[in-house]
């Protein structure tokens, strides 16, 4: 019900014109760049969405606006222009080459994505997906863990291990220590490597390839930063040495095999409580320009460069939704609508 009554109020906000006014008045209010934060490509149309932002914004690489936001002087022209808008994909998902970059290249539309080198390495299933994953492809009917017992055959307790495994693993204190779980619990659900490894579950929760992040880079369509080596939470990480390599390595992993320098990072997960100082340390000794964060907000000329705010959207949403998502119109409107919205309801 929340989603129709904002995808509802979304179309009135955009044909009455309030969603260009907004527009407008965020022109007006001096140099702002939109960084959109998108994971996934494909299960709803990326290409609406770019059609829509392409035609009221002005899409650039990522490297490219924070240079402009940064420099820009009182009397810059571009000021009066469009605003700019930067298309992130956080992980690099294999549907980023196939929707995101499909959809690029058809419109000619500049986008970033954020690559994680121990994925594209490995090819393994992103960890993130495991839990529920792994309790799909179990044959077990019930499993003791950690002192209770899961019955397997309902879908009740089928929810709560899978929940249970992925917060053990965005917890994990080591990289090391959570592959060691990932393999415990793959054990006990007895699923084996040739289980483990099939695809036939129709599951994307899979990284790109070098061979399409090279033919991204060529088109070029496409520029790379930086997302860790194997994307723990940084703040959950006892080692602060290992906070530094996660960071560091990633940067070098990439500008070894892309050619290129690399100057942005996005932080795992990405919100205050999973960054850590640590890893604040850790982003400037790696001489990162900039990295970002998926705290919601526009970047301006004010902004911590290593700290930068992001507006997290969703392939799946409606681009009436995106319109009045990037517009700003729902901060502005929220003392009015709230008490009936939930702003923060997944849409």
């Amino acid at each position: 019900m929340r989603r129709v009554a904002r995808l509802i109020l979304a179309s009135c906000f955009y044909y009455s014109g309030l969603v260009a006014f907004c527009r407008w008045r965020m022109r007006r209010q001096g140099p702002h760049l939109l960084i959109l934060n998108y994971h996934r490509a494909s299960a709803g149309s990326i290409l609406q969405h770019m059609r829509y932002l392409q035609r009221h914004y002005r899409i650039l690489h990522l490297d490219e606006a924070l240079e402009e936001l940064y420099h820009v002087s009182q009397g810059n022209k571009k000021s009066l222009l469009r605003t700019p808008l930067v298309l992130t994909f956080d992980d690099g998902y294999h549907d980023n080459y196939t929707h995101a970059f499909k959809a690029a290249v058809e419109l000619q539309v500049p986008i970033t994505i954020f690559l994680i080198p121990g994925y594209l390495d490995s090819g393994d299933f992103f960890w993130w997906g495991e839990g529920k994953r792994l309790v799909a492809q179990t044959t077990v009917e019930e499993i003791l863990f950690e002192g209770h017992i899961y019955h397997l055959r309902t879908v009740e307790a089928q929810q709560q291990l899978s929940a249970l495994i992925d917060m053990r693993l965005r917890t994990a204190s080591s990289v090391a220590g959570r592959d060691q779980f990932l393999s415990q619990i793959r054990q006990a659900l007895a699923i084996s490597e040739q289980d483990y490894c099939r695809s036939d579950l129709k599951d994307d929760n899979i990284p790109l390839t070098w061979c399409e992040v090279l033919k991204m880079q060529q088109s070029g369509l496409v520029c790379f930063g930086a997302h860790t080596m194997h994307h723990p939470v940084l703040s959950y990480l006892s080692d602060p040495s290992e906070v530094h390599y996660e960071v560091a390595r990633s940067r070098e992993i990439l500008e070894a095999r892309l050619g290129n320098t690399i100057r942005t990072f996005a932080y795992p997960i990405g919100r205050t409580e999973h960054i850590g100082e640590e890893a604040l340390k850790a982003v400037r000794e790696a001489m990162y320009t900039w990295a970002v964060t998926t705290t919601k907000g526009i970047a301006t000329p004010q902004s911590d460069p290593y700290r930068l705010e992001r507006v997290l959207v969703d392939v799946r949403r409606h681009w009436l939704l995106i319109a009045a998502e990037t517009s700003g119109i729902w901060s502005l409107l929220a003392p009015l609508w709230k008490p009936f919205i939930n702003e923060g309801a997944d849409i």
